[in-house]
């Protein structure tokens, strides 16, 4: 998925029904594939096979220093 990819528009966090942001691969792990982002909700959805995983259910919860850390890759 790209960041201007018209779908980013219309996704949403199933729990608060706001905006998702696309956080780009890491460079540095190769398990970790692209995610979706609620800073709100603090909350990561995982993207597997071009696919996001939306489901209440498929989100985890991150902890405070992990959530700086993900503000900081979060696409613009």
């Amino acid at each position: 998925m790209k960041p201007d990819d018209p779908l980013l528009r219309i996704l949403a966090c199933p729990l608060d029904k706001g905006p998702l942001h696309l956080l780009p691969p890491e460079e540095d792990a190769l398990l970790s594939g692209e995610e979706l982002y609620n800073p709100r909700l603090r909350r990561r959805y995982p993207i597997v096979d071009g696919i996001p995983q939306l489901l209440p259910s498929s989100g985890e919860q991150v902890p405070e220093d992990e959530h700086e850390r993900l503000l900081d890759r979060m696409s613009p």
